[in-house]
């Protein structure tokens, strides 16, 4: 460990990458989150702490080191915070800055599961608590977010997404409104830097039973530091909270009367005028679809795809197939009596290990079986992650579960048959003590039950083993080795087979929006293109209930909260890099472990379509508008300043068409809008006007903006859904 942590930090120096360099480098980790599994070390993990500090400081970096969730951090390595919410954490020693390095703002997903979700009106209250709270530093986990290619996803059971719900997703597409609300509060924490930096700790004034406020002050010797904004010097910033879940509060500060949100922050970056506050999303909803369904058959291009879609004329050449084997299938197979860990033998070279052995079965033990109507069955204590039971090279059971009990019944014919046990991982174990002791495939007693003369103790046969598959140890799914895989031709009526490979080809789409497979129509296995690893596929399926049909962003977060994909596969879309493609003649190839049709599978660009908004006239001018070079003049005051609506779409698109316009009492949310009682005759064409044919347009919300008042007394809103559309000369398909 310290050869290669000192390695690192070596390199960097080298290349100048630290801040004392010029570089962009300010602070370096060294362990993640080891407080949480210390004890399970006794006194001997108390001692690897101090080492690994020491270790760390004595390398030289110059920026400061950072240990997260570690209380004990010794030294001069600062105890950082990891979680939802960390507003209230203080580190071990006055002496170090308040971090949060990892502000959860999604969750991990796990195949058979829900898709967790964080509103932004939460996460941006967690983040406004904090840098009103004393906060010095906060980092987002995950900002944007991945893909597990290959087989790097961990969990196990994690899913080859990494999206995490985050900003910006895996294809690189901003995910608004969390993107766009984000981008407006810390817009308004940029506004309070002066006071934030030059303050040693805030004022805290209590303004009711759930609400309070925070006063950061400008001492007298900082007043050169004081940030000009629209004629006057900012010395004073403040945030005012009401933390109460679920009702609204109005409260006085500084002689002057604020509404509070239930569970939100306002920001006064002059501890007057309020910029934002974090229940109040003004920013955009977008909504990503999949599009340009290509089926993919190999000889045609996609523009004759889209053209013959609908006629039987593109089926030019089908699918090709070879069988994985069940059974033995190369040298490097061994056998041994009883039953082996599972990575002890595979070194996580493949997720699969087979297991095989044969089982004399009698005349007395099918009487047996039939005269007590009962089954033999294969029984294993424990088992993880994935068990596949064969016999005579038929699929009798499949078993999932993380260390689990296994009883699958199983049918033998009389004389000798051959047993298979195939486990498979899903991901390793990614966090927790002791990871080298967790392994994988059986443990405790392995036995066929059921049998006249009683249990079989499988421990005390004779096992042969093999690691992986033949194919993937072939490598047919690289570009130079498929060909000898001795591939057949599929045709459309074959019945969806198990433990099969099939390939076929397809064009790259045009355009520049990113490319998805479509796994919807398989069952589980793995995928590649042209060599490339997508990652593991599998269609199991979330819960139909836990899913909350209104999101109620108020009160603490957690995982199981707002979640959504209910009755749904966890994942179908899996994201192909365009730098993995060529123009033409993409290999792509599958390996099927339970049976599905391949021909359903498609090719999809993934993209924005729609975008929509709702800015009411109790939202605040937009925060950007006192960035102003005019407004920080004073050339234009705080009074003269409104709400607005802002819609774009993504780069290379346009505003096509507005789908529902409505100033005045509108309901509903996005793509559900609807008129209520109160409406603008103008609002479709006012809009229209100022955003058609645009990548992006500002709506004032004003009366004036609108002509007249629809209907006086009454806080009026607008809404609008608008479609976007790529660009003519983006290089896009006009179908």
């Amino acid at each position: 460990m310290q050869r290669f942590v000192k390695k690192m930090v070596d390199l960097m120096r080298e290349e100048k990458l630290f801040s004392w360099q010029g570089g962009p480098i300010i602070m370096l980790q060294i362990e993640n989150e080891y407080g949480n599994i210390e004890s399970s070390f006794g006194q001997k993990g108390k001692e690897y702490v101090k080492w690994a500090a020491e270790m760390a400081l004595g390398l030289g970096a110059g920026v400061p080191w950072v240990m997260c969730k570690q209380v004990d951090a010794p030294g001069s390595v600062i105890d950082a915070c990891n979680g939802y919410y960390c507003d209230g954490y203080r580190p071990n020693s006055y002496n170090k800055p308040t971090l949060w390095t990892e502000d959860w703002d999604g969750w991990y997903a796990s195949w058979g599961g829900r898709l967790p979700h964080r509103p932004v009106e939460d996460l941006a209250f967690a983040v406004a608590r904090f840098y009103q709270r004393g906060g010095s530093f906060q980092n987002y986990y995950m900002y944007f977010g991945g893909t597990n290619f290959g087989r790097t996803s961990g969990g196990p059971f994690y899913i080859t997404s990494y999206d995490y719900d985050a900003p910006i997703d895996e294809y690189g597409l901003l995910s608004d409104p969390k993107w766009g609300h984000l981008k407006d509060l810390h817009a308004a924490i940029k506004l309070c830097e002066p006071a934030l930096v030059a303050a040693d700790s805030p004022h805290y004034i209590k303004l009711g039973p759930n609400q309070e406020a925070h006063v950061y002050r400008m001492k007298a010797h900082h007043e050169g530091l004081n940030f000009t904004w629209y004629g006057t010097q900012i010395s004073c910033s403040a945030f005012l909270a009401n933390i109460d879940q679920h009702k609204a509060a109005s409260v006085t500060f500084l002689g002057q009367k604020y509404n509070l949100p239930p569970w939100s922050v306002s920001i006064l970056p002059d501890c007057r005028n309020v910029v934002f506050n974090t229940a109040k999303v003004g920013a955009q909803t977008t909504i990503k679809s999949v599009e340009f369904d290509l089926p993919l058959y190999s000889g045609i291009s996609t523009r004759q795809q889209l053209i013959t879609k609908n006629e039987d004329l593109f089926i030019t050449k089908s699918w090709m197939t070879v069988k994985e084997p069940i059974s033995v299938w190369s040298e490097n197979n061994f056998t041994v009596q009883g039953i082996l860990e599972h990575l002890n033998v595979t070194k996580d070279l493949s997720d699969y290990l087979w297991h095989i052995t044969r089982i004399f079965v009698s005349d007395d033990d099918i009487s047996f079986w039939e005269e007590s109507k009962i089954s033999p069955a294969v029984a294993i204590d424990s088992m993880r992650d994935v068990l596949r039971v064969f016999v005579n090279g038929q699929l009798t059971g499949s078993v999932i579960g993380h260390w689990v009990k296994v009883e699958q019944p199983v049918k033998f014919l009389k004389g000798y048959n051959d047993l298979v046990l195939l486990s498979q991982t899903v991901g390793l174990q990614n966090y927790g003590a002791l990871l080298e002791r967790d392994g994988a495939g059986f443990r405790g007693q392995v036995k066929l039950t059921g049998f006249k003369n009683g249990d079989v103790d499988l421990t005390k046969l004779l096992w042969t083993y093999q690691v992986g598959l033949k194919g993937e140890f072939l490598k047919i799914y690289t570009i130079e080795e498929n060909e000898k895989a001795g591939w057949a031709e599929l045709s459309l009526d074959a019945y969806p087979s198990t433990f099969t490979w099939y390939k076929t080809y397809f064009d790259n789409p045009a355009g520049t929006d990113p490319v998805a497979l479509d796994l919807g129509s398989m069952g589980k296995g793995q995928a590649w293109v042209n060599g490339h690893h997508i990652g593991r596929y599998w269609t199991l399926v979330a819960p139909k209930d836990g899913c909350q049909e209104i999101c109620d962003y108020r009160g603490a977060y957690n995982s199981n909260k707002c979640s959504t994909n209910c009755g749904k596969p966890t994942q179908t879309w899996y994201h192909i890099p365009r730098s993995w493609l060529q123009a033409s003649s993409n290999l792509l190839v599958i390996l099927e472990e339970t049976g599905g049709n391949p021909f359903e599978i498609s090719i999809k660009l993934r993209a924005t379509r729609v975008i929509c908004a709702q800015v009411s006239e109790s939202h605040y001018p937009p925060v950007q508008k006192w960035f102003d070079p005019d407004f920080i003049d004073g050339k234009i005051a705080v009074n003269d300043l409104r709400p607005e609506m802002h819609l774009q779409c993504q780069d290379g698109m346009m505003i096509t068409s507005i789908e529902f316009a409505s100033y005045g009492t509108p309901q509903g949310s996005c793509q559900s809008f609807a008129r209520g009682n109160c409406h603008a005759a103008n609002s479709l064409s006012i809009v229209s006007e100022g955003c058609l044919g645009k990548n992006s347009c500002s709506i004032g919300i004003s009366n004036l903006i609108f002509g007249s008042d629809p209907c006086r007394g009454v806080t009026k809103t607008l809404a609008v859904e608008a479609r976007c559309r790529s660009l003519p000369n983006a290089g896009f398909s006009q179908f």
